[in-house]
């Protein structure tokens, strides 16, 4: 068998994080009959170019403007820690009545979250979160129109910015493809950023909620600052340090 190329290697590598969510070191070496520390070469040049995140012992996949995992798929991926963030997330509704939700699988799982035994304004893109709490006691749903993303199932364009910007919300709940200190918050669509922007400019409050994983990610489009947020919701496995130094630029850090 010919051997691979670096470079047809680390197209393969990729091709697999984005198939399966992530890569680990050894099956890698295995599956391509190299060598751990040329995986490891590899995933470093991956990294470098901004294509995937290392951990300990292999890498996932970062979205860009060419990629995006679908919905289906983040409702497979770290499932414990981000109930874990959407309880803490939805502690944080205080006493707000009018709720923007963010389309993606944690913001549905806040919708999920939040109170039943009071009356709430739940405001959302996503065809899921809505269809989830259109019989819920005490909740009223709006559905945002526009053009329905297949991926993700939810709507995005002019129709929905400008049913947003005839709003004034409460409490904004949000999310991103990646989040760091020096670009803010991101994500891979134009469209999307666009919606995540209006929202949180009709919103009084804003909330990120998401995973460890996404910090120091950086997509494609920017729409909001750090500053921005009153809060950021993630998983103890962002060092306590990292939180701190998020915190000095405004929000308060909770990690669960």
């Amino acid at each position: 068998m010919t051997a691979r190329t670096a470079e047809e290697r680390q197209r393969e590598i990729v091709q697999v994080a984005r198939r399966t969510g992530s890569v680990d070191v050894t099956a890698l070496a295995t599956e391509l009959g190299v060598a751990k520390e040329t995986v490891r070469r590899d995933l470093r040049a991956l990294e470098d170019h901004g294509l995937v995140r290392r951990t300990h012992g292999g890498a996932y996949p970062v979205e860009s403007a060419g990629f995006e995992t679908t919905l289906a798929f983040r409702a497979t991926s770290q499932v414990p820690e981000k109930r874990r963030i959407a309880a803490a997330a939805a502690e944080l509704l205080g006493d707000a009545e009018t709720v923007f939700v963010d389309e993606g699988f944690t913001p549905q799982l806040i919708a999920a979250a939040l109170p039943r035994d009071r009356p709430l304004t739940v405001v959302t893109a996503s065809l899921a979160t809505a269809g989830a709490l259109a019989e819920a006691e005490n909740t009223t749903v709006l559905l945002l129109g526009g053009r329905v993303r297949a991926g993700t199932l939810a709507t995005v364009d002019h129709w929905t910015t400008k049913m947003l910007a005839g709003f004034v919300i409460d409490l904004a709940y949000i999310g991103a493809n990646g989040i760091s200190r020096e670009h803010g918050l991101t994500t891979p669509d134009p469209a999307v950023s666009e919606v995540k922007a209006q929202a949180i400019r009709a919103a009084r409050r804003t909330v990120f909620a998401g995973v460890h994983t996404k910090f120091g990610a950086v997509s494609f489009c920017r729409f909001a600052e750090i500053g921005a947020l009153e809060a950021i919701v993630t998983t103890s496995l962002l060092p306590a340090a990292e939180a701190h130094r998020y915190s000095l630029l405004g929000p308060q850090v909770v990690r669960v």
